[in-house]
């Protein structure tokens, strides 16, 4: 499958991400004049940030907005589990959602979607639904997903799509990359060993050179599979 469909990476001030790399420069004309700014780095692989003491809220630096490609379904199936029975190694993937022109405070009852490709490389289309969901953030911006590390298909990095939407008249939407030693390791287990994985799945594709540095998932162990956290901001 192909994303032909999907819009180009951009660097529009939409989407924000909490410590994430290589875009750190672009923070001090597009975040809040009272947020604050994490130095370049990795996003959290801890599970969501809990306010520190003296109630100061996660930091936040400006990262990448693209496109949702042409899988994208609008469906309201409000689940945590989004699995469907696809076999895969499981992945936990907790979401926190901040207002950045508002000091990075959390975004209650904001609208979170992922989607993704199955081990196979495959979307749900038509009338399935599997690895497609949306969770509504709680009252410290928070949801969370239970998936799989999705599969490689058509010559690109992959990925999971979201989409964040915290009323009916917006909407930001971004990828999330994994590390491609990771990706190596699992795609040398089933059912991912099935199909002859690339060596380099990451390095094919010019949005994650353009955007992998502040879009990849820092993973770690979980059970039998893996875990990562990671905040967004919107504007």
């Amino acid at each position: 499958m192909t994303e032909n469909g999907s819009s180009p990476t951009s660097r529009r001030g939409l989407l924000l991400a909490a410590g994430s790399a290589g875009v750190a420069a672009l923070a001090a004309a597009c975040s809040g004049p009272t947020g604050t700014r994490g130095a370049a780095g990795q996003p959290s692989a801890s599970p969501s940030p809990e306010p520190s003491p003296g109630g100061s809220t996660p930091p936040c630096v400006l990262a990448v907005e693209a496109g949702a490609g042409p899988y994208y379904l609008d469906l309201d199936r409000v689940r945590s589990d989004i699995t469907e029975g696809r076999g895969g190694v499981p992945f936990r993937l907790d979401l926190t959602v901040v207002r950045a022109s508002a000091g990075c405070r959390p975004v209650t009852d904001a609208a979170v979607g992922i989607w993704h490709a199955d081990a196979s490389g495959a979307y749900s289309t038509g009338g399935a639904t599997f690895l497609r969901g949306t969770q509504v953030t709680d009252g410290a911006g928070r949801s969370t997903f239970r998936t799989i590390v999705p599969g490689w298909y058509a010559g690109l990095a992959p990925h999971i799509h979201f989409k964040v939407r915290p009323d009916r008249r917006t909407e930001t939407t971004s990828q999330f990359f994994f590390p491609e030693d990771l990706l190596v390791r699992v795609y040398a287990r089933p059912p991912y060993a099935q199909r002859r994985a690339p060596k380099h799945p990451n390095a094919r594709d010019s949005r994650y050179r353009a955007s992998g540095s502040a879009m990849t998932l820092a993973l770690v162990p979980d059970g039998d599979g893996y875990r990562a956290a990671y905040t967004v901001g919107i504007a």
